[in-house]
């Protein structure tokens, strides 16, 4: 189990949760941008035609707190889809993350199955899903463990699949690696990044479109403990101080360039990845 795997469970708990709500008082915006991004609507209602008079079955991989189908709901018009209710199956190695998840939901979403594993660990039937997603959901997947991630995420699907990742030159993955550089001396698990997902399913033989989008997290200066919050959710370690990181040379200069005209600006490149279940 790799160290930032096991951070990251930790870190999604009950004890864990003002440290949440203050990263998702920048990171909210991370959701807004994926609903705005693409035409939802009609994309459940193309899975709807194509699987006729049933429910569709989707599975949420890595659901955490629910924020992407939270924010289907109210920025994409999902519930206005002409689709009969959607059976949202919810897959997380933490049982709190699939609790929150499960709250979280509105229509056309109806809880359905729960599946308290990683990824790599999912056992299902061959094609058990119509659609499978993963919302900025693998980044504590050990890049040696991405092909069978993905293997597993591939077979669970019988229609669509879309994984949105942040690039290697986002934010989340730059500031983990300065945390791993500035404060573990260089040894830890960095955070996977979109471009090694798109490598992973390119050897799984996997077709896919890519697009990107390109945004900031941020507020303003003076909200210390939202901006501490944030970045120490970004790093699940909530020992560290802002002032701890700033004073940090290597983390520090990083934070240096984040905050300009009295603003956090924390820039963020996102890949969208949407594909079909591979003829194999």
């Amino acid at each position: 189990m790799s160290d930032t795997f096991q951070r990251s469970c930790e870190h999604w708990s009950e004890a864990g949760r003002s440290e949440m709500d203050h990263f998702y008082a920048l990171a909210s915006v991370d959701y807004r941008y994926l609903a705005e991004a693409h035409d939802w609507k009609n994309w459940l209602e193309t899975r709807q035609a194509e699987v006729g008079q049933r429910r569709l079955k989707l599975l949420d991989v890595a659901c955490g707190s629910g924020k992407f189908p939270f924010a289907l709901a109210r920025y994409a018009k999902v519930s206005e889809a002409n689709v009969l209710p959607i059976e949202y199956a919810l897959l997380d190695p933490s049982a709190f993350s699939i609790a929150e998840a499960r709250e979280a939901l509105m229509p056309p979403f109806e809880a359905g199955a729960e599946f308290e594993t990683t990824l790599q660990g999912l056992t299902c039937a061959r094609g058990a899903f119509d659609i499978v997603w993963a919302t900025h959901a693998l980044y504590a997947v050990p890049e040696s463990e991405l092909d069978a991630a993905l293997e597993r995420f591939v077979r669970a699907m019988d229609g669509a699949g879309f994984i949105a990742h942040a690039s290697k030159n986002a934010h989340y993955l730059r500031f983990y690696q300065y945390y791993i550089d500035g404060f573990k001396g260089g040894m830890g698990v960095p955070f996977s990044s979109a471009e090694s997902i798109v490598e992973s399913l390119n050897r799984l033989g996997v077709d896919f479109q890519v697009s990107h989008i390109s945004y900031e997290n941020g507020a303003p200066e003076g909200a210390k403990s939202q901006v501490e919050g944030y970045l120490q959710r970004c790093l699940f370690d909530d020992t560290i101080s802002l002032e701890a990181m700033r004073a940090n040379p290597i983390i520090g200069q990083y934070l240096d360039t984040c905050l300009k005209a009295g603003q956090w600006r924390f820039e963020q490149c996102v890949m969208l990845l949407f594909f079909r279940r591979a003829n194999r």
